[in-house]
């Protein structure tokens, strides 16, 4: 009775501190387009200004893939006003900090900077848009520090190519079946006008949002967003094309060889519905019940009770036209990947066929509470999150309403999603095994 009432404190506590850290925020359009919404926060004198742009590797020629990844690094090398190899001397001399981040869907760059430097990023930020330089220099440079990051973080990192192997295999028409980072084939075919071209058809006022929070004067920003943004010509309406894929009705089979690894991992994969479905948050709780700490179903019984596996794992890889649900497992010696796989499929169906227990359905509404608190902590979080509701969802007060949808799943949809799309005729099994020269050594 104790364990229950401090569980029930915990909750309501949980509640209290959501409830209290409703985003406040105010948003509207430039004449050219341009998205913007400000957040204030006053709590420490520090400011984020980030600027979001509806490109990604799914907007890309299948022939030159990894532009909008290219993109992200281009676009530091300087503008009209900003001499080349200047911008981040700029930020660390200001004592800021900045980056930027490339998906399959949208392209993020964000500066962070004290309180008082928010018109330098503001201005920073409108050059990147408004006068870049895009010259055979740049794109050389580039290419350099692309491939060198391939080498890093792909071609040489253990399952480094599992995402993009699973995504190869699983979608025909959509382009996500290309990786992020692309093709350095394609990149060392594309010409300079190419990427002039990428960037005055995607890189325009019209296709982006612009988020400032922290610790800021709403008028004055508006001004200094006015000043810096509103000349800007509006670009020409992006318009996409929409990619349909068949549902998966049979078991696909691939393997790939990686001579980075000396364990195999498998991979069951199943193809799921828009991250902006209510089924993609369901699914978001099944990979927690799954797998989310050790005493997650998974691994309690297939890790910790069984020693059957090294590494257990699933996980709801959402996105804005199609979503990934993987569950994934390295096993130990001794066992299969059929050994894992029978055992994870046991663990699925008894979700299929049997309610999860009120004692566990609690726990799993305490993570996503925490998660929620969490996700808004830092106003780095806050900012972007404002521009991902806006640009993916298409509803920027989801950062306040979101943790709504999670409440209001039942343990009856919980069952009836696993139900829908996790069954074995819809999905592609993959064997991620050591290159076989290296296995023979």
């Amino acid at each position: 009775m104790r364990k229950s009432l401090m569980a029930l404190g915990s909750l309501l506590m949980l509640g209290g501190v959501a409830s209290a850290q409703q985003v406040a925020f105010e948003e509207y359009d430039l004449d050219n387009g341009m998205h913007v919404i400000l957040h204030q926060d006053k709590t420490a004198p520090v400011i984020i200004t980030s600027v979001m742009y509806h490109v990604g590797s799914k907007d890309e020629n299948p022939e030159r893939t990894g532009f909008a990844h290219f993109f992200e690094h281009l676009l530091f090398e300087g503008t009209q006003n900003i001499d080349r190899g200047e911008w981040f001397k700029i930020v660390t001399a200001n004592g800021g900090n900045n980056n930027a981040n490339t998906s399959d869907d949208r392209t993020y760059y964000y500066e962070v900077f004290p309180s008082n430097n928010l018109e330098l990023a503001i201005w920073m930020e409108s050059e990147r848009l408004m006068h870049p330089v895009i010259n055979q220099i740049g794109v050389d440079t580039q290419n350099e520090v692309v491939k060198e990051e391939k080498r890093l973080r792909v071609d040489n990192q253990p399952y480094g190519n599992l995402i993009a192997e699973v995504k190869r295999n699983m979608f025909v028409n959509h382009p996500y079946r290309w990786a992020t980072i692309g093709s350095m084939d394609h990149l060392d075919a594309a010409t300079l006008e190419e990427f002039q071209a990428f960037n005055k058809k995607f890189y325009v006022p019209n296709n982006s949002v612009l988020v400032i929070a922290g610790d800021l004067d709403i008028d004055q920003t508006k001004k200094w967003v006015n000043q810096y943004f509103a000349p800007i010509p509006k670009g020409a309406p992006v318009n996409r094309k929409t990619f349909k894929e068949e549902p998966i009705t049979e078991t696909l089979h691939a393997t790939y060889e990686d001579p980075n690894i000396q364990l195999p991992m498998v991979i069951a994969s199943y193809r799921t519905p828009s991250m902006k479905t209510r089924d993609a948050r369901v699914l978001d709780m099944i990979s927690t019940i799954l797998s989310d700490g050790k005493s997650s179903r998974m691994y309690k019984k297939i890790v910790d009770e069984k020693k059957m596996a090294l590494q257990i794992g699933a996980f709801n890889y959402s996105q804005e036209d199609y979503g990934l649900y993987m569950v994934y497992g390295i096993p130990m010696q001794g066992f299969t990947a059929e050994d894992i796989l029978k055992e994870a499929d046991e663990e699925i169906v008894k979700l299929q066929k049997e309610l999860i227990s009120e004692k566990e359905f609690e726990k799993l509404k305490n993570i996503y509470e925490s998660n929620y608190v969490n996700s808004n902590a830092s106003v780095e979080g806050i900012a972007s999150n404002l521009a991902t509701y806006y640009m993916l969802y298409g509803d920027v007060n989801l950062i306040n309403t979101e943790i709504d949808i999670y409440r209001s799943i039942t343990r009856e949809e919980i069952r009836d999603v696993a139900k829908k799309y996790l069954n074995p005729n819809q999905r592609l099994i993959l064997d991620y095994v050591p290159a076989k020269d290296k296995a023979q050594n």
